[in-house]
């Protein structure tokens, strides 16, 4: 005999009781440092794959930690009742490095409450994430109607580098027939979101050379080149006078379906005062559809030790979000072929390739995406959710939908526009958490009833 799926009053009910936990849970994962980056301690990414591996298993997942030449993945399995379907339910462990201590309000790593929002590294992207799968999991407890296996990697923001090796170690372990990805965000407070397309990305570095030492900016100033001006120079050429990208090649396309008000985005970026747009277009195609290029770093010497001397060398390190439809392996060479022809002044340039990841669009339709988009306008009384675009990249999206081509990409989140993901005072608005626990809950059951409802 089939047994009964809760009802929405007993989900709600339970996601409720379970939330103290979740959130004390969550303070301990904010707790630990884990930053896959090279030179830090990876000892606390080990710390952290523990820690969800017994969040897990405390769960009544049989669970295993992987790596396959990086950082510890956990891998969690509960096997499905019968005819029931397995979704697949991602986030991270990893977190990014803090930057600038001094611009913190509070210690990055010690979780504060002010206002509503959880203060912490990590507390949104993603390691709230990984509580709301737990949160769904601890409100079903043995009553759970579908399959589940969890995937929480631990180097994603430092590129992901062993993913795609560990997702074909393990290609039948974590096969699904749903993919819930919890590493994205809402549209707004009150408005939640399905993320339909994201771009990719291309990090790469150039450095100019124009002489084999430093020489007297007096004595050879005005006829010798000096390396910093060259690039300068360079990087000028990367952007239209309205601030479009100029290098030739790389796709862009118009076509978001909704739009992002002025004053939102400056309220969000923390606009300075007077500073304008740039680019041409609606905003929203500017910041999901076309793409973006920047200049993220510059090797030379900092100012108040510079000496009165010409620079030989200077290097800079560059990103391009690459929209829907490019490929980052061209839109490189595109990139490179540029740099290689605008150099100025007949400097030696060179042209170093970092990382990259493929953009993707995820076709939102069926019912596996009608049963997440009535979770969520029920988690939000009402509010329907919008399909937006995102600007970042998650590149292993793009992996998943050659590895599983049947199974339906759900791509959620936790993070709303302010919460500063990847920046100082990183935060996490605790009602919206409660709102995605509770849709994520409501989603597992959704996709149970769609499967019987085909049986």
């Amino acid at each position: 005999m089939t047994t009964p799926i809760m009802s929405e009053s007993e989900v709600r009910a339970a996601v409720e009781r379970e939330m103290p936990g979740v959130r004390a849970d969550l303070e301990r994962l904010v707790r630990i440092p884990g930053i896959a980056f090279d030179g830090f301690d990876h000892s606390h990414v080990e710390r952290s794959a523990e820690a969800v591996a017994e969040l897990l298993r405390g769960c009544g997942l049989d669970v295993d930690i992987v790596r396959s030449g990086g950082q510890p993945a956990v891998i969690g399995k509960k096997a499905a009742p019968p005819g029931a379907p397995t979704v697949l339910l991602y986030a991270h462990h990893d977190v990014q490095p803090i930057g600038d201590r001094s611009l913190w309000e509070s210690d990055p790593f010690e979780p504060v409450e002010r206002d509503g929002r959880l203060y912490g590294r990590g507390a949104a992207d993603d390691k709230a994430g990984i509580m709301a799968h737990v949160a769904a999991l601890r409100a079903y407890g043995d009553r759970l109607p579908v399959g589940v296996v969890l995937f929480i990697e631990g180097e994603e923001e430092y590129g992901s580098d062993s993913l795609e090796r560990l997702l074909a170690e393990h290609r039948d372990e974590i096969a699904s027939d749903v993919i819930v990805i919890a590493d994205s965000g809402n549209w707004d407070i009150g408005v939640p979101a399905l993320t339909t397309s994201l771009r990719g990305i291309v990090n790469c570095f150039v450095e100019v050379r124009t002489l084999d030492h430093a020489v007297h900016s007096g004595m050879f100033g005005g006829a010798v080149p000096d390396a910093l001006t060259t690039l300068v120079r360079l990087l000028a050429t990367l952007h239209t006078d309205a601030g479009d990208v100029a290098v030739e090649g790389l796709v862009g396309r118009e076509g978001a379906t909704v739009d992002y008000p002025e004053e939102r985005i400056r309220v969000e970026a923390g606009l300075a005062e007077g500073v304008e747009f740039i680019g041409t277009g609606r905003l929203t195609d500017r910041l999901w559809t076309k793409p973006a290029l920047s200049v993220l770093g510059i090797d030379a010497p900092a100012t108040g030790e510079a000496p009165n001397a010409l620079v030989p060398a200077a290097k800079a390190k560059l990103s391009i979000r690459l929209a829907p439809g490019d490929d980052p392996k061209r839109a490189y060479a595109t990139l490179r072929t540029h740099l290689e022809k605008h150099v100025p002044w007949g400097a030696q340039v060179t042209v170093t390739f970092e990382h990259d990841g493929d953009p993707c669009v995820i076709d939102a339709s069926g019912p596996m995406f009608d049963a997440a988009r009535s979770a969520f306008r029920t988690a939000w009384d009402g509010t329907a959710p919008v399909d937006i675009g995102v600007g970042g990249s998650i590149p292993f999206i793009a992996t998943f939908q050659e590895m599983f081509p049947q199974a339906a990409i759900l791509v959620t989140g936790v993070e709303d526009p302010h919460a500063r993901a990847h920046g100082p005072n990183e935060s996490l608005h605790l009602g919206e958490f409660a709102r995605v626990c509770l849709a994520e809950a409501l989603l597992l059951g959704n996709v149970a009833e769609v499967a019987r409802s085909r049986s």
